[in-house]
């Protein structure tokens, strides 16, 4: 399905609601040549951060039924051509990842969305471009987070090419400039051929490397990812000249925890979101007092969010 070619169709102005693994190439095509690279609905010109509309304190505590934005989008994907087999490509701001990217978006993926299924990759990006637009684009988080695609960084990839894959990621730590000032860089790290997800949190001033797994357990159970990531710290350390003044200190944080099979892409992205939103470079081990426990009302907020922003960029 994948590799099926897909068609953009101009999207009627009265269903417009302004309300409301795949490596990296260069800017692509979607359908009959109309470029999909697109422009935030949103200001770029906020300083220092973009809040969110909800905090936890707001979050309904009613789940398991549609949003009237889910059931909006889902209505149009049913009447569009993804369900027959067409896909949308979509050009990210180079930003979120620190160079060009482009995501196929096809039926499966908004299948995960509207079912509340196991994350693909798809959808990851897809939230993390939401982020990167909504919270950071054209403020200072830019400099603070920092987002690493699992598309190339992956365990499947890792048994395939761990030296491809360790310089994939120093070659992302050299895009985001010298690095010597507090910053994260999200890894959301899944175990393969649609596996667990975990979040990998690298602090590259301090040496410091935060592990978020909605599971019980931690890095061990996967030494080939830590390997990798200590071994491009290094190296990336090395090309700057910069002086290794101790060990890399990997931190195992008591984050929220699922309690079923699906949810740990939810769960990562969630992560993300709050240590964002916080504005929080330095992890507590014992997470933040703000976010103890993700309900399924917290997961839900972000499919509406994701859900609204489909919506906005004329994705579909």
């Amino acid at each position: 399905m994948r590799d099926a070619v897909g068609s953009f169709v101009g999207w009627p102005s009265d269903l417009i609601f302004p309300d409301a693994e795949t490596p990296t190439r260069p800017t692509h095509k979607v359908g009959k040549g109309i470029s999909r690279r697109i422009e935030s609905v949103a200001s770029q010109k906020e300083v220092p951060g973009r809040k969110l509309k909800s905090t936890a304190k707001d979050i309904s505590t009613t789940s398991g039924t549609k949003s009237q934005i889910m059931m909006r989008l889902e209505k149009m994907v049913d009447e569009s051509d993804i369900m027959h087999g067409a896909i949308r490509s979509i050009d990210f701001d180079e930003g979120v990842f620190g160079a060009a990217h482009f995501e196929i978006i096809a039926k499966e993926d908004m299948q995960q969305l509207f079912e509340h299924d196991e994350l693909g990759i798809a959808v990851i990006h897809t939230y993390i471009w939401y982020m990167y637009v909504t919270l950071m684009r054209g403020t200072e988080l830019c400099n603070r987070f920092n987002f690493i695609a699992a598309s190339r960084i992956n365990a499947t990839l890792i048994t395939k090419n761990p030296t491809s894959v360790k310089n994939d990621l120093v070659d992302r730590f050299m895009a985001a400039g010298d690095n010597t000032t507090p910053s994260l860089y999200f890894l959301p790290f899944n175990s393969g051929n649609g596996g667990h997800w975990v979040l990998v949190a690298m602090d590259l001033s301090r040496l410091i490397v935060y592990y978020l797994d909605s599971l019980s357990g931690d890095w061990s159970k996967y030494p080939s990812m830590k390997k990798t990531v200590d071994a491009a710290i290094i190296k990336f350390r090395s090309k700057k000249n910069y002086r290794n003044r101790k060990d890399i200190t990997w931190v195992r944080v008591q984050c929220p925890q699922q309690n079923n099979s699906v949810d740990c892409g939810f769960f990562v992205l969630r992560f993300m979101r709050d240590i964002i939103a916080l504005n929080r470079i330095d992890i507590p081990k014992m997470y933040f007092e703000e976010y103890k426990s993700y309900s399924r009302a917290h997961l839900d907020e972000m499919k509406d969010e994701l859900c609204q922003f489909i919506v906005d960029q004329r994705i579909i």
